[in-house]
């Protein structure tokens, strides 16, 4: 049994992976761990396209020749 300071998922740690879920509209987060600890996050962000190839970021579309300008 762990006591709450040794506690491998705490409060702070439900924050970031809360926060990395909201800030993502498509694609993944991922946990790594180390000795059953979580030491990194990872958020890997998708910009699906649509049929006439603009991309949409956070639901605004941009144009294709606009896209990483905001």
């Amino acid at each position: 049994m762990t006591t709450p300071e040794h506690d491998p998922w705490n409060r702070e740690l439900e924050v970031c992976v809360r926060e990395a879920l909201r800030s993502i509209r498509y694609g993944t987060v991922t946990l790594t761990l180390q000795d059953g600890h979580v030491i990194q996050i990872d958020r890997h962000e998708k910009i699906r396209l649509h049929p006439r190839g603009d991309a949409v970021d956070g639901g605004r579309v941009m144009p294709a020749g606009r896209r990483g300008m905001k």
